[in-house]
């Protein structure tokens, strides 16, 4: 069985490194990270050139936003179970051993919990499913989505299923997390298996206007109505 982790950075160099470090010390000499990079720059290459670790493998993104990039970073992905990343966490050493069992026990799709941190990994919450009172279901998670990219993992058959991405979508991890509901079995692990960092330069989680949640939750709508006419 291989693993594959899809990273999407952007300006990410201040902490990739340590969250790399995190990653590749649980996988084996087969699996891999695909690192689609929105912003290429030097000195994310020479970082991922001091690894000298096969498994790496940069790509330069499509230059065309967060969701965007992870879709080419999925697509690139060839393992029989793909984990999502973000460039400036820290994993768990047990992350990927738990996700996999729980991946064998017949789910399409993992989320587990995570610790929410500050720039320097100092707790600001002990559970992001506790803060935002995380849930499964297809309903549920139209009105309050739970799904957090970062956090998930899924077998390679969802991909079918997911890719390409809708246009329009308020963003990736819903609509796979949605998808997963729709074609299998989701599992919710109680456990932080990651450090969450949260900082000033932080991509995604901003704040939305009522107006943009509306608009969003008639998009990711949509979607699902097509989905289902294309089955």
């Amino acid at each position: 069985m291989k693993i594959s982790v899809a990273l999407a950075a952007y300006k990410g160099e201040k902490y990739i490194e340590e969250q790399l470090r995190s990653i590749l010390v649980q996988l084996n000499k087969d699996d891999e990270i695909i690192i689609s990079d929105d912003c290429p720059a030097e000195t994310m290459r020479d970082i991922v050139r001091n690894f000298d670790d096969e498994r790496i493998k940069y790509v330069e993104g499509p230059k065309k936003g967060v969701v965007k990039n992870f879709e080419h970073a999925i697509n690139l992905c060839e393992g029989d179970i793909i984990f999502l990343c973000d460039q400036d966490d820290v994993w768990a050493p047990d992350k990927v051993e738990k996700c996999v069992k729980e991946l064998e026990n017949g789910n399409v799709l993992v989320m587990h919990d995570a610790k929410i941190v500050d720039e320097n990994l100092k707790q600001k919450e002990e559970s992001f499913f506790k803060a935002h009172k995380s849930k499964t279901g297809i309903i549920n998670n139209i009105i309050r989505n739970s799904y957090i990219g970062c956090c998930m993992s899924f077998k390679s058959e969802l991909k079918r299923y997911i890719l390409p991405f809708p246009e329009k979508i308020p963003m990736h991890d819903q609509w796979i997390g949605l998808m997963a509901e729709k074609h299998g079995r989701v599992s919710m692990l109680n456990e932080a298996l990651i450090s969450y960092r949260r900082h000033e330069m932080t991509v995604t989680g901003k704040k939305t206007s009522l107006s943009e949640k509306i608009k969003w939750r008639y998009q990711i709508i949509r979607a699902l109505i097509l989905s289902s006419t294309e089955d």
